[in-house]
């Protein structure tokens, strides 16, 4: 790593608030880029567009999908906008070369018959694990929590009485999401039995203040959480692929079916743009096609 991007990984972090995983993934983009411009003889701060060209030539001529293609160029687009910012180079070579066009992909979301018998099934369970398990589920689907929102969660930022939560997003940014009675009662379930089994586990001498944890009394991992869930839809039989983000979209998606708008939904999660928020409009769209085709007679006609 050279002092260049030491520098932007550290701007990255500490000025721009990413996340850890974000700031390792940046790296890893631009470290590949590194080791591109080493094997054609080029320097990092006196390349033009033709370089960058021909990254993405071998990109697609090693097999890179257009999606791996498109986060490295914007990671690099990034990193090299800041080398012009701080005056390391004259112009940002990728501001003239365009990403691959990848397919649009939209978010899955469940059907709410889904949801409800996912919850179901889950309730059936009998082990030690269940109510911390359904307090995930519920809460992550009332509230469209991202996953590293959800295993941050602290005691402090729930509160019973107005039924909300303090979430602190990406950038440190703070909101305030409300969630189901539902969901609050399952938390506490969690909270007065399975949890307090957990914080006495523990051998740490402070008690943590974090409010889900894992089989040692420590705070949940983000790669825990989607073992979890990926357990929990073997437990149940459901066979839906769960994963945080899914019940993240399957949140915004039924509030926008009944009726919520964009702005209220862009707040709830945290969007920065309306722009994000904008993709769950053709998440409707596409579920109601299914519908009508599923329902209406003459669309089974040639």
């Amino acid at each position: 790593m050279n002092a260049s991007e030491e520098k932007y990984l550290t701007y990255l972090k500490n000025n721009k608030g990413y996340s850890d995983k974000t700031v390792d993934s940046y790296k890893r983009d631009i470290d590949k880029f590194f080791d591109f411009l080493a094997e054609e003889g080029l320097l990092y701060d006196s390349i033009d567009h033709l370089a960058v060209r021909n990254f993405l030539y071998r990109e697609n001529k090693n097999g890179i999908s257009k999606r791996s293609s498109q986060r490295r160029m914007s990671a690099l687009r990034g990193f090299y906008g800041y080398l012009f910012k701080t005056g390391e180079i004259k112009a940002n070579p990728f501001h003239f070369v365009s990403s691959p066009k990848g397919e649009k992909k939209f978010p899955k979301a469940l059907y709410v018959k889904e949801v409800d018998s996912l919850f179901a099934e889950n309730e059936k369970r009998q082990d030690f694990f269940k109510e911390r398990d359904q307090a995930i589920l519920e809460l992550l689907y009332a509230s469209g929590m991202r996953a590293s929102e959800l295993v941050a969660l602290k005691l402090l930022d729930i509160d019973y009485r107005s039924r909300t939560i303090r979430i602190i997003g990406k950038g440190n940014k703070e909101r305030i999401v409300p969630f189901t009675k539902s969901a609050e009662a399952a938390m506490k379930r969690y909270a007065q039995n399975t949890r307090i089994t957990l914080v006495n586990k523990s051998k740490e001498r402070i008690k943590t203040p974090i409010f889900f944890l894992n089989k040692d009394g420590k705070q949940l991992t983000v790669r825990g959480l989607e073992y979890i869930l990926k357990e929990i839809d073997k437990r149940c039989g459901e066979h839906l692929g769960l994963h945080p983000h899914e019940l993240r979209h399957t949140f915004a998606t039924h509030l926008l079916d009944n009726g919520a708008n964009l702005r209220m939904i862009q707040e709830l999660l945290g969007h920065e743009s309306i722009n994000t928020t904008q993709v769950y409009t053709h998440v409707s769209t596409k579920k109601l096609k299914e519908q009508y085709s599923l329902y209406f007679p003459r669309t089974k006609k040639k």
